[in-house]
């Protein structure tokens, strides 16, 4: 083989799931640091974050091969292959997928503690009227402190993908853009890669993740929205109607 082969890795929804999450992330961050009335238009990008996340929970399990969390976990062989140097793959290597599930699990613990949050003066989170003002308030503190680590993770991610890019040689932006993953001549992957668990296997092009699977992914990613919005929740009654005062005469 003399030019590099061409295998499709991310499928569209991927792709857009990963722009779109970085951007409403970056926004969220900084309308959080503003504070004021910028704390609204935070608590819309946060229900918005629910959404993609819900849909990548969902995409993890029904979309395309390499989208799938049972494609990339990363089994304690895989990780020790790809020290190694053993590890060939097409999707997220194993440490990669390390930081990706990292990811994953802050933000949803992040987006699930700011549906309880307030801050002292006018917001409150649309789910904080199920729970107590203390819990609240101690929602409220994790909600800023895993704050803190999402943009150190993220830090480390964007690292990573410099290291690649520039020491490795290996461009991991454009595949997530493209969908597309280039193997040179030569490399080992062009003819075989590694599974999670370390067994090798020929390279396919990315599968599966079909119209019905999509449709699914979204019907319950704004299930998941309308979930966190509160707009299921009652409102509370109406103060009861004082009796007229007696006149002193």
């Amino acid at each position: 083989m003399t030019t590099p082969q061409r295998i499709k890795v991310w499928d569209l929804p991927t792709r857009l799931f990963h722009w779109s999450l970085a951007g409403l992330v970056a926004a969220a961050v900084i309308t959080g640091q503003l504070g004021g009335n910028a704390i609204f238009v935070h608590g819309k990008l946060g229900l918005a974050i629910v959404g993609l996340l819900a849909f990548r929970l969902v995409w993890g399990v029904a979309g395309s091969t390499y989208a799938r969390f049972s494609q990339f976990l990363p089994t304690p062989g895989a990780i020790k292959a790809y020290l190694q140097g053993r590890w060939q793959g097409l999707g997220h290597n194993p440490l990669g997928a390390l930081s990706v599930l990292g990811l994953l699990g802050l933000l949803l613990l992040q987006v699930g503690s700011g549906l309880f949050a307030n801050d002292d003066i006018a917001f409150r989170g649309p789910l904080m009227d199920l729970i107590s003002r203390d819990l609240s308030d101690s929602l409220t503190e994790l909600h800023e402190g895993i704050g803190s680590l999402i943009i150190l993770l993220a830090g480390v991610h964007v690292a990573a993908i410099v290291f690649y890019v520039r020491i490795k040689k290996d461009n991991l932006v454009k595949p997530m853009l493209t969908g597309w993953k280039e193997i040179p001549p030569g490399h080992s992957a062009a003819s075989a890669i590694t599974t999670p668990s370390g067994t090798p296997t020929a390279p396919s092009p990315a599968r599966g993740g079909g119209l019905v699977a999509l449709i699914a992914a979204l019907a319950l990613a704004a299930l998941a929205v309308w979930g966190a919005s509160g707009s299921w929740i009652a409102p509370p009654p109406p103060p009861p109607a004082s009796a007229p005062a007696t006149p002193s005469w």
